[in-house]
């Protein structure tokens, strides 16, 4: 999860942060808390909404003040209204997620590396910042 570190070298999310990146793109968000799939999905949702309900002549816009309005006025009410529910429902999971990963992290549900503090991941055996190898915990607990 992209974050920032605490004093106790716990790994933080911004919730704030997240929802704002999906504003800007579809999926961004969660880019940023590093859940790839459901990056993917919402971006494929928003944008193969957009194609679907949004005229094809909205879509070839100019680049100008002009164009963009025009784009606009040709965008009907209907595709607008899912175009701003997809967006705000994929902010809305940005920040419940981040929320409730940094409610893990509170709660110890994340180790952390013993050399730089960054979260770990449970499948291997180093940690993917810093690449300090990690002790085995079953060999440490049998005193092996």
């Amino acid at each position: 999860m992209s974050s920032t570190a605490t004093p106790e070298g716990e790994s933080r999310s911004r919730p704030w942060l997240a929802a704002v990146l999906a504003f800007v793109m579809p999926g961004a968000g969660h880019l940023y808390l590093r859940s790839w799939i459901r990056a993917l999905l919402w971006f494929g949702l928003f944008y193969t909404t957009f194609l679907l309900v949004v005229p094809t002549e909205a879509q070839q816009v100019e680049f100008s003040v002009e164009g963009l309005l025009t784009a606009v006025r040709a965008v009907p009410l209907e595709a607008q209204v899912a175009v701003v529910g997809i967006t705000a429902l994929n902010m809305a999971d940005a920040y419940w997620l981040a929320t409730k990963e940094n409610a893990s992290v509170a709660a110890g549900g994340a180790a952390t590396c013993p050399n730089c503090g960054k979260e770990l991941d449970d499948d291997i055996d180093f940690c993917h910042w810093c690449t300090t190898r990690l002790e085995d915990p079953v060999n440490d607990e049998n005193g092996a």
